[in-house]
């Protein structure tokens, strides 16, 4: 059925109920047979062969229930989460809005999920042995309470704990604007504390750790994260996170707190990924996440120095199937560019 056709259906309930929706649907579909890499799209980052360079973001499976069936859906990747150790119900509903008129998202959740403990019982289910399977990332995060004590650290050292057996990369996630503190983590001296932890609680042989960033930096902020990348041997860098920033806004819930997403986000997040495209080179992957809603825009990001996209608001607009339509319009644009991998255009208007 054209998504077209059902999406009324789903606009008629509030946005987070229909959220809630998308997830019980989903858990209903028998798990997909392994997504087959396509030779033209494949692409190999931080040691992970990725079957295509289109994953969905963290925020659409908090609590691991579906992400081992998104490859059904033409998703090369799934990063379910974000995780906290300790379960929280996130910030009072109403907190989450669609902006139609403008095609965007405004959230303020504040993490709330399952924690850790529950989710690794529900993910082993389907991760054993981890690596034979879709390519599953796990974002994790820290608890309001311990961001307030100044104890964020040990939460996302737990989580590293907790999670790496069952992930083939995990996220550290000090980009969400709804949890007070956290973002001041992306500061040189205090993520210099963080990263430190992070890769000692990491075990030998464990997965590739990647850091994801706000759009809202500034070009020191931007230096400062890109050098304690590189001296803390990150595997990846995912830009970017949602923005408290407010361009001109049509919908009447323009003027509610919280993390903007979707098309509103498209230019910031872009100039960022160039921003840390330029600093970095080729001397850490990147990941281009942010206001992506069709291959044109994904093929800008990959031409700007992204090794992988990742999408999540699109999908309230454009409906599941927008990986399938991606990855086709891509090899598309390659078609017509001459090009025969999509590594070959990695950067190359940077």
């Amino acid at each position: 059925m054209s998504y077209r056709l059902i999406r009324p259906l789903f606009f008629a309930l509030d946005a987070e109920r229909a959220h809630n929706l998308s997830i019980a649907l989903l858990r209903t579909m028998p798990t997909p047979a392994p997504l087959k890499a396509d030779p033209m799209l494949m692409q190999t980052v931080a040691g992970i062969t990725f079957p295509n360079p289109v994953g969905l973001a963290a925020g659409y499976d908090k609590d691991g229930r579906v992400a081992h069936k998104m490859h059904g859906l033409g998703f090369g990747f799934a990063e379910l989460g974000t995780l906290t150790p300790l379960a929280q119900p996130g910030n009072p509903q109403p907190r989450l809005f669609r902006l139609v008129e403008d095609r965007a998202v405004i959230n303020r959740f504040g993490f709330n999920n399952g924690g850790q403990g529950a989710a690794a019982d529900r993910i082993a289910r389907y991760r054993r042995p981890v690596g034979d399977g879709p390519v599953i990332g796990i974002n994790i995060g820290a608890n309001k309470e311990a961001t307030a004590a100044g104890r964020a650290n040990a939460d996302y050292a737990t989580g590293v704990t907790c999670m790496a057996p069952l992930a083939d990369y995990l996220t550290v996630n000090i980009s969400s604007p709804n949890t007070p503190g956290l973002r001041a983590l992306q500061g040189r001296a205090a993520l210099d504390d963080l990263l430190g932890a992070v890769m000692a609680a990491r075990p030998e042989g464990g997965p590739p750790i990647f850091l994801k960033v706000a759009p809202d930096l500034e070009p020191a902020d931007i230096e400062d994260i890109a050098a304690a990348c590189i001296d803390h041997r990150i595997d990846a860098l995912i830009v970017s996170n949602t923005t408290i920033t407010r361009p001109t806004l049509q919908s009447p819930h323009a003027g509610e707190t919280g993390g903007l997403s979707g098309v509103p986000l498209t230019d910031l997040s872009l100039g960022k990924l160039r921003d840390f495209r330029r600093l970095l080179g080729d001397r850490l992957p990147l990941i281009g996440v942010g206001g992506i809603a069709n291959a044109d825009q994904a093929y800008a990001r990959i031409r700007a120095g992204a090794s992988l996209v990742q999408v999540y608001s699109a999908l309230v607009y454009e409906g599941p199937y927008l990986a399938k339509r991606i990855n086709a319009g891509l090899k598309a644009l390659m078609a017509r560019d001459g090009v025969r991998h999509i590594g070959e255009v990695v950067g190359i208007d940077a």
